[in-house]
Order: C-alpha cells, then sequence, then structure tokens
C-alpha cells in the first residue's frame, strides 16, 4: 500500500508539472472537455440531463465546464462555480479512499484571463480564506481526476474553520451514504451570494454568504441538502429538497421524482 501511494503521487506530479507548468494545465483535459460544453459529461447528472446554461442570466456570464469525474457550472462574473455536480458510487469512492492528495492548485486555463480566479487573488488575506473545494478531493477516483479537482474553477472562497471541519463532516456524511446506496449517487455543490457578500482579490472573486450541498439518491428518489453559512458554524440536520428550493431558489432537479428526504420514506 505505501508503494502504491508513492506511485500514485507521483502519478498526478507528473500530470500536473507537465500539464500546469509547461502548458498551463490544458493538457489534464482531453480536446472534448476543452469545449466548454456539458455534451462530454452529461452522465454526471442525474437522467443525464445537464443543467442548460440558457438558464442562467445572462449577466453570470456561464461557462459549461467538464472534467472527468464532474462538471461545473461556472461563472465569469463571480469568479466561481455557481454548481459543481458529481456521480458518486461505492466503486468509485472505493478506489477514491487510496488517492494521494496533491495540493497542486491552479487557475483554470479554459478560462479567459479576467474572468477567472488567479492564485494571487487568495494570497494575503487577513482574514484569511481556504480555496474551498466543490468536488472534494476526496471523491477523485485516480492522479488525473485528483489533480483537476485543484483547479480554481471547482473553488470558492471559504472560511477555514467551516472548510476544514465543518463542511469537511459534510463532506465525509455523503461519501458514507453513496457507499451504502444501492447505485448513483448525484450531489449538488455550490456558493450562495446573499445581499452583501463580499470580494477578494485584484479580479474580485465573490465570496458565498452560504454553501449548498444537494444530495439526490437515484435508486430511492430521496433528496435531501445541506445549507449552512460560510463561517464558523454547527452542522445542523439536512433540510427536504422543497425546503431546499424554497431556502435557495435553485430548482436543480427539475422534474425528477422525489419520494423523500434522508430518514424519512
Amino acid at each position: 500500500m505505501h508503494l502504491r501511494k508513492i506511485a500514485v503521487g507521483l502519478s498526478a506530479f507528473v500530470l500536473f508539472s507537465a500539464g500546469a507548468q509547461a502548458r498551463g494545465a490544458i493538457d489534464l483535459y482531453s480536446p472534448q472537455e476543452r469545449q466548454l460544453s456539458f455534451d462530454h459529461c452529461a452522465d454526471v447528472f442525474p437522467g443525464a440531463t445537464p443543467i442548460k446554461t440558457a438558464s442562467i442570466p445572462a449577466g453570470m456570464k456561464p461557462l459549461a465546464l467538464c472534467s472527468d469525474h464532474f462538471a461545473v457550472l461556472y461563472s465569469q462574473t463571480s469568479k466561481t462555480p455557481l454548481v459543481v455536480v458529481e456521480r458518486l458510487n461505492a466503486r468509485q469512492l472505493k478506489d477514491a479512499k487510496g488517492e494521494e492528495r496533491t495540493n497542486h492548485f491552479y487557475a483554470d486555463p479554459r478560462i479567459p484571463k479576467g474572468a477567472r480566479a488567479e492564485l494571487s487573488d487568495y494570497r494575503g488575506l487577513q482574514p484569511a480564506m481556504d480555496r474551498g473545494h466543490q468536488s472534494p478531493a476526496a471523491d477523485a477516483p485516480d492522479a488525473k481526476a485528483m489533480a483537476q479537482s485543484f483547479a480554481l474553477s471547482n473553488m470558492v472562497p471559504q472560511d477555514p474553520t467551516n472548510n476544514r471541519k465543518i463542511w469537511s463532516k459534510v463532506e465525509a456524511d455523503v461519501r458514507k451514504f453513496a457507499l451504502r446506496a444501492g447505485g448513483d449517487v448525484y450531489v449538488f455543490t455550490g456558493p450562495l451570494f446573499d445581499e452583501g457578500y463580499g470580494t477578494i482579490g485584484a479580479n474580485q472573486v465573490w465570496v458565498p454568504t452560504r454553501l449548498f450541498k444537494l444530495v439526490y439518491d437515484a435508486s430511492s428518489q430521496r433528496a435531501w441538502a445541506y445549507v449552512l453559512p460560510n463561517a464558523e458554524t454547527r452542522i445542523q440536520k439536512p433540510m427536504d429538497y422543497d425546503a431546499f428550493v424554497k431556502s435557495t431558489g435553485l430548482k436543480l432537479l427539475g422534474n425528477l421524482p422525489v419520494s423523500g428526504s434522508v430518514g424519512r420514506t
């Protein structure tokens, strides 16, 4: 196991070094993933039905970004993801368990400069902000997926205590559920920008006031969500889908059947 982890870590380093340093990380993405369309990653959405960028207000300047194991609905205005979607299952998460975390953050080369967050936007902040994964690194089943998870297009400015404690617990709980589930579990994660949100850095990256994670179990048709302030807080019980829609205004499951919530049938 020790040798395997060393090999995985070296593979991730080689991928990142060749792509990020020599060619701006572009080699981490296939030609299809550079096309700014969800066509290549529709299968990570429930019902293979991606979110339509046309449904997003034009002022947010949305982009569709595919990675190997997640999709990002990105805003060139907020310089953050609006929604990140994953399809989790037991097989993927068992593969992810042995992956070595790389911590090689980088600006997404598919997004034009001036419309994306840069590493410099997160430096020297008082108070400090974490680069908070929306698709967690711990969900990555292989070295390339791990490297892709560190793109800033998968990050929001996040309170450090929230990111490392409360939100980490939410992510772990979702993984535990997906490991037990009978099939695919779809997870939607993203920021909420309520009135009074701030910005960081020269690129004025929006700082979320709240964060959400919506879980949909395709087999049981159950859905539930966490909506928490982007601050040091206490974890709360998940809410049902109707309460999530009311709290956020986001009807992310469209017309998919929802027959219950966590802990209920």
